[in-house]
């Protein structure tokens, strides 16, 4: 059993003021693997208090000292991987291959940030003026559990190399996750204050970094009801904000698309995380003409899915987090069926064989028009619904009718054409004939997909206030 009994602050293990604990569970297994003592307003507010202190002197530090910091905490994660791997499959049920990109991803977080820092200019020239980026101040970070030390890596990162320092609220449900994490970024030998780890609930130690005038910035990955009420709570002290949000995004498969090529493609970008992740392309947009043929080929790849035990190396899809995220994901299956959408493949229920464990059958629905909920609504599980169109105006039209705008994905043989309907989708990014990563490029949505950009030039400046100066 794991009892974790400390947060961070000051650069100090600590006993938290807060008496609660809660539950860690395997999800793979529906077994109870340990407890976190949690942390409460006092905890966050001493945690803030270190945060401010230590800022006047880290914010003076130079480019090479933050650099040197990265290089150390990219070092330190990375000596921990197998650990991080491990505790993300007994924790989070991710499949092992999945969570060994999960840890290597976290440690390249803070060398992306170096990089990102050594080619940038915090002084320019314009016109008569000098303009000055400084950093904004103590920032407050917020992760959700689908890619925790994720998330904290990416986002210390950035505060980190704009000379930030930071209280961090992870989650809760991964708190096996942030602790091996936490010895990871201790043992890099940052100064004492500049990050600070205080494990707890949303609506306390959240709901104080959202309110508190110490901190001059909230950066916030999670649901877009939670981002709301933080730009919401934030605006009484005018917080900057970065919101990493929901998301519904469309594949668009084009009708000269290859389907030998797309359908692998098309999987991976609905299925990815086990479907526990934002970005994922859950709506499947098909041409009329070619829909019954691509039906068939998407039932026989999906049934070819390994779901099950998450150390299999053959394992693609997990368990849902938990019971909670288990019977979401169950209510969204039967709804499609109760407004008319066909199964495909999948349904109701765990895959046949498996009478424990909160895993799901990869569910494709087909039937489905662009207002019922299964289409409307972020369901953060492997279920996908097709939805066909008859030009690719028609298609572009509902692609972009989402209240969310955070990814896409355009299939296609032919580039220009891709590219040419890629300018049409409204998200923040849009693949082509694939899942791609580039961590220097702005990551973020439109619409209610969030507010601000992660990654990059664009994820280190909002983390930056630029101040002009005139005159001799």
């Amino acid at each position: 059993m794991h009892i974790i009994e400390t947060i961070y602050i000051d650069g100090n293990f600590l006993t938290p003021h807060g008496k609660e604990y809660f539950d860690l569970y395997n999800p793979a297994e529906e077994t109870s693997i340990g407890r976190v003592r949690l942390g409460d307003v006092e905890d966050t507010r001493l945690a803030i208090a270190a945060a401010k202190r230590a800022f006047p002197a880290f914010s003076k530090t130079s480019k090479e000292e933050r650099i040197a910091i990265l290089q150390r905490l990219h070092a330190a994660v990375n000596a921990r991987s197998e650990a991080l791997t491990e505790a993300t499959v007994e924790e989070y049920g991710a499949p092992v291959a999945r969570a060994s990109w999960g840890a290597g991803y976290a440690a390249e977080c803070f060398l992306n940030a170096a990089k990102t820092l050594e080619q940038y200019e915090f002084e320019r020239t314009i016109g008569s003026a000098k303009v000055v980026l400084e950093p904004l101040g103590v920032v407050g970070l917020i992760t959700p559990w689908n890619n925790n030390y994720g998330f904290i890596c990416n986002k210390l990162s950035m505060a980190i190399a704009a000379g930030c320092t930071a209280v961090i609220k992870p989650s809760e449900m991964s708190a096996l996750q942030t602790q091996i994490l936490t010895e990871c970024l201790h043992e890099a030998g940052v100064p004492a204050g500049v990050f600070n780890i205080v494990n707890g609930r949303g609506d306390v130690v959240g709901a104080e970094l959202s309110v508190n005038p110490d901190i001059a910035k909230i950066s916030f990955t999670g649901s877009t009801a939670v981002g709301k009420s933080i730009l919401r709570t934030g605006a009484e002290t005018m917080k900057r904000v970065t919101l990493e949000l929901g998301g519904k995004s469309p594949t668009v498969v084009l009708d000269d698309a290859d389907f030998a090529t797309a359908i692998p493609q098309v999987i991976a970008a609905g299925f990815g995380n086990s479907g526990q992740a934002c970005v994922n392309g859950t709506r499947i947009l098909v041409p009329e003409a070619r829909l019954a043929d691509f039906i068939a080929q998407l039932k026989s790849a999906v049934l070819r899915l390994k779901v099950g035990d998450p150390r299999d190396l053959d394992t693609l899809i997990g368990p849902m987090v938990s019971k909670k995220q288990y019977e979401r994901v169950q209510r969204y299956i039967a709804l499609g069926s109760e407004e008319g959408a066909t199964v495909i493949t999948g349904g109701e229920g765990r895959p046949a064989g498996m009478e424990s464990g909160y895993f799901v059958r990869p569910t494709v629905f087909s039937g489905v028009t662009n207002n019922m909920t299964i289409a409307r609504e972020e369901i953060f599980g492997p279920v996908v619904a097709v939805i066909s169109y008859r030009t690719e105006d028609e298609a572009i039209e509902i692609a972009n009718d989402t209240i969310y705008g955070l990814q896409a994905y355009v299939m296609s043989e032919n580039p220009d054409r891709a590219r040419a309907v890629a300018s049409r989708i409204v998200a923040g990014r849009v693949h082509i004939n694939g899942v791609h990563t580039e961590t220097q490029a702005p990551f973020g949505g439109f619409k209610q997909s969030g507010i601000g950009r992660e990654f990059g030039v664009f994820g280190l400046e909002a983390y930056l206030e630029p101040k002009t100066i005139l005159g001799v």
